[in-house]
């Protein structure tokens, strides 16, 4: 089954998910000339985008998704997406023979195969599209874009994509999107890490942890943690990147999960993921994941707002 780039951008496109990340992504749509429906759990925040983008209709269910020739799906975990599109009276109860669903979100990776398995007995199509580069990528249109999918159906929908992603990077088949995003947040939360352990150690000794994140960002230590999260997010105290940390946790999970399908045992994938469960279990709920590193700062008992040692009796 094919169809011409061109018939997929002029359609109806749907979009599911008006979250953090979702809501962003939806308005870089929105900006564009095709008609367009929207849906939330969270009622009152799909009226405020409906109410904020003229044109843009409000879906009441899925069947309102019906004539839609995409559909986005920018939502947390694999057991919301299954329940959107697989669950009674769900996304694929109502889609027609040709639909393509993307889901951009961080699903685990061969639960998408499944996924695309089971719609394609009804014809219909997955992508996984998830992204990299946070709220403020988002915000600007300037995502990168990792994308898993056949060819032909990838190519359809690239110029769509591209309305959200500033680079558009086909990694393989369905699934290998998915893959790919999470070992790139297993880098990530990593980097998220090692670069507290840097500084609190050089706290310790006497540096003051903006100049230890001058000499990381000079030198060959710099990453994108160092670079784009510490000075705005860690060393402010804001801890609000716009990622949850359990968000971080589940994507961390996932990667360890498909490193161990694959028969390997990544010892320093492995020392990450302990490091991170026990900060999410420790933290309160609900919080950023650069709030990682006040749970680091509590464990060495080493702070890098005050540059003193913390008096923990």
């Amino acid at each position: 089954m094919s169809a011409t780039a061109d018939s997929t951008q002029a359609g109806r496109l749907g979009h599911v998910g008006l979250g953090a990340m979702g809501r962003p992504i939806a308005r870089n749509f929105a900006r564009h000339d095709r008609t367009m429906v929207v849906r939330d759990a969270d009622a009152d925040a799909q009226q405020r985008f409906v109410d904020e983008h003229p044109g843009v209709i409000g879906a009441s269910g899925f069947a309102d998704f019906a004539e839609c020739d995409v559909v986005v799906l920018v939502l947390p975990t694999s057991d919301i997406v299954d329940a959107v599109v697989l669950g009674d009276d769900g996304l694929l109860a109502h889609l027609r023979p040709g639909t393509v669903l993307i889901d951009m979100g961080s699903s685990v990776p061969t639960r998408t195969q499944r996924l695309a398995e089971i719609a394609s007995e009804k014809g219909i199509f997955v992508v996984d599209a998830p992204v990299s580069g946070g709220v403020a990528k988002a915000e600007q249109a300037a995502l990168a874009v990792m994308v898993g999918g056949d060819t032909e159906i990838v190519d359809r929908v690239r110029s769509l994509l591209q309305e959200t992603g500033q680079e558009i990077i086909h990694v393989g088949a369905v699934g290998s999107g998915h893959a790919a995003k999470a070992l790139n947040n297993l880098l990530a939360a990593n980097n998220m890490l090692v670069a507290a352990e840097a500084l609190l150690v050089g706290t310790k000794f006497g540096i003051a942890p903006e100049t230890l994140l001058a000499v990381l960002n000079a030198g060959s230590g710099r990453n994108q943690a160092t670079e784009t999260k510490y000075e705005k997010f860690v060393l402010s105290r804001t801890f609000d990147s716009g990622f949850a940390a359990s968000l971080m946790r589940k994507d961390v999970g996932i990667a360890l999960d498909l490193a161990h399908d694959q028969g390997l045992a990544p010892v320093l994938g492995e020392t990450v993921g302990r490091v991170w469960n026990a900060a999410v279990d420790a933290l309160e709920p609900g919080v950023d994941q650069t709030a990682v590193v006040r749970y680091l700062e509590q464990t060495h008992a080493v702070s890098l707002e005050t540059t003193a040692v913390v008096d923990q009796r």
